[in-house]
């Protein structure tokens, strides 16, 4: 069998990335959700397909949640939560989304490259992901990816929110058996 050094690769710089992930703010966010009435989570692009995974889970922990621009998402109120994966911090419709719910009263949490960005300036919770993108002028303090641009920044995204679910598991007490009792079985 020969090692797929591609994959190596990738692991090896999430591994590092993942060390530079402040564990204080992913925890924030964990309580934000969990002091939350429900939960809104919006993302665009691979970001996206990232966050809706998010979403997925924690319906499986049983919280109220909804992925912005279903059908089915009502209007975010006070004592919400709107989550915003983007790396850049400045997608124009994300944007919009976070400028509604913090003028509904709503809490709003990222998880972006640029924290100093509109949505991290509006978020009471941020979490900064190392990573390059193509959607900002600015450089963030990871030089270079062996991957094409972003795709780091997506992938730690997924991670970091599974880390969230398997600390919100623990304090809900939940387990894999009620977590799957919750999993769609019109598939």
């Amino acid at each position: 069998m020969a090692v797929c050094q591609n994959l190596i690769a990738i692991i090896d710089e999430l591994a590092q990335d993942a060390r530079q992930v402040d564990g204080v703010a992913v925890e924030q966010l964990g309580d934000l959700i969990l002091n939350s009435r429900r939960i809104f989570i919006a993302g665009a692009g691979r970001s996206g397909f990232a966050a809706r995974a998010f979403a997925n889970r924690l319906m499986h922990l049983g919280f109220t949640v909804y992925f912005v621009g279903e059908p089915t998402t009502p209007s975010i109120q006070r004592g919400d939560l709107l989550v915003i994966g983007s790396g850049s911090g400045e997608t124009a419709s994300l944007v919009t989304m976070a400028n509604k719910a913090v003028k509904q009263g709503a809490k709003l949490a990222t998880l972006t490259i640029f924290p100093q960005h509109t949505i991290g300036g509006l978020s009471a919770a941020r979490i900064v992901i190392p990573g390059v993108t193509q959607k900002s002028s600015e450089t963030s303090a990871k030089a270079a990816s062996v991957q094409p641009s972003g795709s780091s920044f997506e992938q730690l995204s997924w991670l970091i929110y599974d880390s969230i679910i398997i600390r919100l598991k623990a304090i809900k007490q939940q387990t894999d058996e009620q977590m799957y009792y919750r999993h769609a079985n019109l598939e």
